[in-house]
């Protein structure tokens, strides 16, 4: 009988994906808030549209029973650019076998976020076909179509409807299998601020010759982002780390049971070395648990072919800071403004870009989380990996702080899905086996 579900699912898949729902652009918002409410009112649930800042956002109510699981999805994706380098249609599922025999689905957004949202919708249509058509738990589902631009609209609307998003926990929107086979479950995301430094010394670019007698922008740009972190990328901003909330004990306990990947990482994405040297669960503590400061790029000047004697008159850097749970993104923007002040940089501007989020973290303890966790050791077979956070961002902090409920992240995803880049996919023995959890999962959810 699962294999009707799944046949549905895929055609479900399908239809979604070909919905171009690109938020950075602005298309097909609406008409991809659309097709999800329709596919769930298809399922018996009743669903609200809110207007949201740039696209519709969606909470959707089913089910009876003492348990409510409230989950997280995003409908909108990433721009295919650049289409040149996709091997297949980007917005056609389409099936193909890899070199090592493994048969994947590839489209944008197959992984984040549609396919995640399909294979739930399939087994919330198997557990009500095992109970008579009806749910044996409540399930309130909310959906953005703003998240891969910085879910704009999250943090107040989580704000004022936490009464009515209430539940025992949340499954947050994605998850992964590791090269191993073992499912990789994350208990929370990095907060995030991206800023741009902007320095300007002049109307009009110079003749270099006036070097002698006038600063340049890009050494005034480079003194301040040299001035930031030490070489093992320690952040030397005054009182950055005051409020910084210590790991528990869970944390460490799980940093140290992840598998060390940190060499099959270096190998594939040709790394020269890590900070510290770090590796075991020191590299899983820093990607995890510490904040860090990047420098995203850094501009001005001439950089075409040959040489070009030129004083730029103005430069700008890129930067942003992953934060952890207790940092707020505004009191770190002060901090680096008071930091530039210190150190005699007090003309290099601060402009805040886009939107910031703070830092979640659940309890690995709760109930909630231990259900998730053996849910995916029973499915699986293996001892699963757990995160307790990821290392990048996400809107999870508005449902710890306001909603209340715990979190956790598990899916379909895999370590060459391409999530964001050209050929993003999955694998489709993922999807099935991701059915088969989810199927589980709500399951005991409702007799938690």
């Amino acid at each position: 009988m699962s294999q009707n579900f799944l046949q549905q699912a895929y055609q479900d898949l399908a239809a979604l994906v070909a919905i171009e729902t690109v938020s950075a652009q602005g298309r097909n918002l609406e008409a991809g808030a659309d097709f999800v409410t329709q596919l769930l009112e298809q399922e018996g649930f009743v669903v609200k549209q809110y207007k949201g800042k740039v696209a519709p956002v969606l909470v959707a109510e089913a089910g009876v029973g003492e348990r409510t699981l409230l989950i997280y999805n995003h409908y909108d994706v990433q721009p295919e650019s650049p289409l040149e380098e996709w091997n297949t249609p980007p917005f056609v599922v389409t099936e193909k076998t890899d070199a090592d025999g493994i048969v994947r689905l590839h489209a944008r957004g197959v992984s984040d976020d549609k396919g995640e949202f399909i294979v739930r919708l399939a087994a919330l249509r198997a557990l009500k076909a095992q109970h008579g058509g009806q749910l044996p738990l409540k399930i309130k589902w909310l959906l953005e179509g703003e998240e891969e631009i910085g879910s704009p609209s999250i943090e107040s609307f989580v704000h004022d409807h936490a009464t009515e998003l209430q539940a025992d926990g949340c499954w947050w929107e994605f998850g992964a299998i590791d090269p191993s086979g073992k499912p990789v479950l994350v208990g929370g995301l990095k907060g995030i601020i991206c800023l741009e430094l902007r320095c300007k010394v002049a109307e009009s670019d110079l003749h270099s010759s006036y070097g002698a007698v006038v600063d340049n922008p890009l050494w005034k740009l480079a003194q301040a982002v040299s001035s930031l972190r030490d070489t093992n990328g320690k952040i030397l901003i005054d009182g950055f780390y005051d409020s910084v909330r210590a790991p528990s004990a869970a944390d460490l306990e799980a940093v140290a049971k992840i598998p060390d990947e940190s060499t099959e990482f270096s190998k594939a994405y040709g790394i020269k070395g890590f900070l510290e040297n770090a590796s075991g669960a020191r590299f899983y503590e820093r990607l995890c648990l510490e904040p860090v400061l990047n420098v995203n790029g850094f501009h001005g000047g001439y950089g075409d072919a040959g040489s070009k004697t030129v004083l730029p008159k103005e430069g700008f850097v890129k930067l942003d800071f992953r934060l952890v749970p207790d940092q707020d993104p505004a009191q770190v923007l002060e901090q680096l403004k008071a930091h530039l002040i210190k150190i005699g940089l007090p003309d290099i501007e601060v402009v805040e870009l886009e939107t910031s989020g703070m830092a979640a973290r659940s309890d690995l303890n709760h109930p909630f989380m231990q259900t998730a966790i053996a849910t995916a050791r029973d499915v699986y077979g293996v001892e699963p990996v757990v995160h307790p956070s990821a290392g990048g961002s996400g809107p999870m902090h508005p449902f710890i702080e306001y909603v209340g409920v715990p979190v956790i992240c598990a899916g379909i995803s895999n370590h060459k899905s391409f999530i964001h880049a050209p050929n993003e996919n999955i694998v489709k023995a993922h999807f099935e086996k991701g059915f088969e959890f989810a199927l589980e999962f709500f399951s005991r959810i409702a007799k938690m």
